[in-house]
């Protein structure tokens, strides 16, 4: 696996993961453009301004929780597996054979590790798309904006990206919504500054009391001889 593909892989979660380019392990390291300063949020109407409100306060909420995912990359190429969640800062990923990767935030790190090839890499948690729905306080008019709120038959999306005009990428954040108001992350789509797209479905979500602390720890296994 090259270390493109891991960085494109690490972008499509989320996870949330979330923010924009997703070449790069993070918003932060984005393909870098002529230009400078930073970009100034739309102005949006009292409807979508309630719904980035109420997105804002359920990432907030989210605790501990775990379930199932589906991800697709820009290639159409699928895999599956299960997640984990323990906010702020750690989450699991664990991909189902034959890519069995291990993808782990222990709140300052994300680590990654491909048993196929014997590979094990890490990036600090704050340059990864992991860092926008792992933070201990979400923000959408700081380091990252919501650049447009669209309404659709389940519910909602958000399309957000680096407020630096030199980070190119974007993601877009789908939330269910019930009748009496309720929210449900159901998925989310990182497009890189090449426009190439991975999603990633919340099959199943899960919450929880509590989560055992060794999910959110990955060491550097050893390399089979």
């Amino acid at each position: 696996m090259t270390d493109l593909t891991k960085r494109i892989l690490l972008a499509g979660l989320a996870a949330a993961l979330v923010t924009a380019p997703a070449i790069t392990p993070a918003l932060a390291q984005g393909n870098k453009n002529q230009f400078s300063g930073l970009i100034s949020p739309p102005s949006f109407n009292a409807a979508d301004k309630a719904r980035i409100a109420s997105a804002t306060a359920y990432l907030q909420a989210l605790g501990t929780a775990h379930g199932r995912f589906e991800q697709t990359d820009y290639r159409g190429r699928k895999s599956t597996g299960n997640w984990y969640l323990a906010r702020p800062g750690k989450m699991r990923f664990e991909y189902d054979a034959p890519t069995s990767l291990l993808i782990v935030s222990n709140g300052k790190t994300v680590s990654m590790w491909d048993p196929r090839l014997q590979s094990f890499d890490q990036y600090p948690l704050s340059e990864t798309p992991l860092s926008l729905f792992l933070a201990r306080q979400i923000r959408f008019d700081q380091g990252v904006i919501v650049t447009a709120v669209s309404s659709n038959a389940q519910g909602f999306t958000l399309k957000a990206r680096d407020r630096r005009k030199s980070v190119e990428g974007s993601v877009v954040l789908g939330f269910d919504q019930a009748p009496n108001g309720a929210l449900a992350l159901r998925e989310w789509t990182i497009t890189d500054a090449q426009n190439r797209a991975t999603n990633l479905k919340l099959t199943s979500f899960s919450r929880d009391s509590a989560q055992k602390a060794d999910l959110f720890v990955l060491n550097k296994p050893q390399k089979k001889k």
